[in-house]
């Protein structure tokens, strides 16, 4: 059952209440870390009653992909009508810097690292596929053929590889692996070249003004 799902049988959430409660697992995650964050402390934090908080997520995991969801959706997205072969590296570029440089997806890299051991985080994760929306959107608008998992897989993978491996992608890489991807996926060398050579697009800030983390 989702936090909406739970919320929804209950009194309706505050939405006062619940940034100030994303906005507190933002700084625990950031001064303390996953493993040592508690209800108790994200209540506190967020200055709401631990009834109220449990009443709309039933574990820290909850909150935290919730989080992660809302920045992804901001921090991923594409405006319409852009130059698909830009849009590719543009996209990876916005990816490493969702996964190095904002507490959200630190956020996920935590509960990555969770869900190796903690079946129900591993749960969570699979529930929310934090890349699949974005990814499937501009492989779409760069290939004109519809994506399943793989080639989303196939973009995002090697992306994530580099992070959670502790290498920092370069726009080099970038590159590289939009230029892999479209030779792979269409039969224009030209557009992989194209893509190799575009410069990625500025990304605006989440609007809940995460804080790096450091």
């Amino acid at each position: 059952m989702t936090s909406d799902q739970r919320s929804a049988r209950g009194r309706p959430r505050s939405e006062d209440a619940r940034t100030a409660v994303l906005h507190a697992v933002d700084d625990l995650l950031v001064e303390i870390g996953y493993s040592a964050m508690t209800m108790k402390g994200i209540a506190d934090r967020a200055g709401v009653g631990r009834m109220t908080l449990y009443r709309w997520w039933p574990t820290k995991a909850h909150i935290l992909i919730e989080a992660c969801v809302d920045d992804a959706r901001e921090e991923l997205g594409l405006d319409d009508g852009t130059d698909a072969y830009a849009d590719l590296p543009a996209y990876l570029d916005a990816l490493v810097c969702f996964l190095t440089s904002s507490t959200a997806g630190l956020a996920y890299r935590a509960l990555l690292g969770e869900a190796q051991h903690d079946q129900q985080v591993a749960t969570l994760v699979h529930q929310h596929d934090l890349f699949a929306a974005s990814a499937s959107r501009v492989i779409r608008t760069a290939t004109g053929a519809e994506p399943g998992p793989r080639a989303v897989a196939e973009l995002v993978g090697p992306v994530l590889y580099l992070v959670l491996t502790g290498r920092q992608p370069t726009r080099d890489d970038i590159g590289a692996l939009a230029t892999t991807f479209l030779r792979t996926h269409t039969a224009d060398d030209g557009a992989a070249q194209r893509a190799s050579t575009a410069r990625s697009s500025s990304r605006p800030a989440s609007r809940r003004a995460r804080r790096s983390p450091t």
